[in-house]
């Protein structure tokens, strides 16, 4: 079984403010990951231009790597990007695995947002004690995304 080892969950929104930045990592601090995930935002939406709105295919997959973290993309059709980023790990991590993962970061967001409470075209960070719970949980337990 591989091992995905998550070291951030970063959710953007379309005009580019962090909703939601969260480190899992014990070595590197809040601050890098914000500058990993602004700075993603740019290759982001440089390969959702390329590709156009005819693909349906809104994983992106691994954006760049820096240092010793790879960092991998995804663009919902609302133009809100995720990013994860990864410490570089000795095997390969396949795509299927990255993707399944994008869509459990994904179902959490959607929830999110048929909250009625939830304002859609706020720039204030997400607060929400599930969401925050959610998104730990698929941080924590990231060795339960990869499959066998």
């Amino acid at each position: 079984m591989n091992n995905i080892n998550i070291q951030s969950i970063a959710i953007i929104g379309k005009q580019n403010n962090p909703l939601y930045i969260k480190n899992f990592s014990k070595s590197h601090p809040d601050l890098k990951f914000h500058y990993i995930a602004h700075t993603s935002c740019d290759v982001i939406e440089e390969r959702a231009g390329i590709a156009g709105s005819e693909t349906a295919d809104t994983y992106l997959g691994l954006l760049y790597v820096m240092e010793d973290l790879a960092v991998y993309g995804y663009i919902t059709n609302t133009k809100v990007k995720f990013v994860v980023v990864l410490l570089v790990p000795d095997t390969v991590i396949k795509n299927t695995d990255m993707k399944n993962l994008f869509k459990k970061i994904h179902n959490v967001y959607i929830n999110q947002v048929c909250n009625p409470f939830y304002n859609l075209d706020g720039k204030k960070s997400i607060i929400s004690k599930r969401f925050i719970a959610s998104i730990d949980a698929i941080g924590i337990t990231s060795d339960d995304v990869i499959s066998p």
